[in-house]
């Protein structure tokens, strides 16, 4: 493999294993994200010079703790600017993802990055999350888009029950939170399984970060 670049280092240091293309692909964010940001502002001015901390190793947090296998179907709603589902797309070439927002220019960024560096197992839709219809997957991804219990109560129609009793993990809805979520969990009515961030990745800026799993 080639030299892996600097901006990747913070990425390797957790993960390893990648091919030269997703080394590329993961490399080739900065500099897009960067020049559309100046032109759509998907990411706040202060963040976009975190992008592997804040955004790409978040979102891959995810991959630390789920292995999905090939094939499997997954929605990201309320992408925003790509996330989680870019990382995602790029960490896991075999797995359909399909990235959902309700802001048509924040889309065009993300259709545009998605070409520019080649992915082919994502898709996009225009929409808001509550009226998407006639779609299925395995999977609901989100970060910071809505309570748990709208985001429950959106995801659960859109997600295959399960038949497979050997499936691991199990289908469901993988939110990413932060902060203190009692009221919020408290207020679902449904029981997450909960990952500290912080346990994955040393990094302080993890702190009080959590992803959320409920299954189907």
């Amino acid at each position: 493999m080639e030299k892996i670049p600097v901006n990747l280092e913070l990425i390797t240091r957790y993960f390893s294993e990648f091919t030269e293309k997703q080394v590329q692909q993961f490399a080739a964010l900065e500099t897009l994200y960067k020049e559309w940001n100046d032109k759509i502002n998907v990411i706040s001015r202060k963040d976009i010079e975190s992008l592997y901390l804040k955004h790409v190793l978040h979102s891959l947090s995810i991959a630390a703790v789920f292995n999905f296998k090939p094939g499997t179907s997954i929605i990201d709603l309320g992408t925003g600017g790509g996330f989680p589902g870019i990382p995602m797309a790029i960490f896991f070439p075999e797995v359909k993802f399909h990235l959902v927002d309700s802001i048509a220019k924040k889309l065009k960024v993300v259709e545009e990055i998605v070409s520019a560096i080649g992915l082919t197992n994502v898709t996009t839709q225009h929409a808001r999350v509550e009226d998407l219809k006639n779609r299925k997957c395995d999977f609901v991804i989100s970060r910071a888009v809505a309570p748990l219990k709208d985001l429950h109560l959106w995801s659960k129609p859109l997600i295959y029950k399960n038949t497979d009793p050997d499936l691991d993990p199990k289908n469901g809805l993988i939110c990413l939170k932060g902060g203190d979520l009692n009221m919020e969990i408290q207020a679902s009515a449904v029981r997450p399984r909960i990952f500290e961030i912080s346990e994955l990745f040393d990094d302080p800026y993890f702190q009080e970060k959590y992803i959320l799993f409920v299954p189907r």
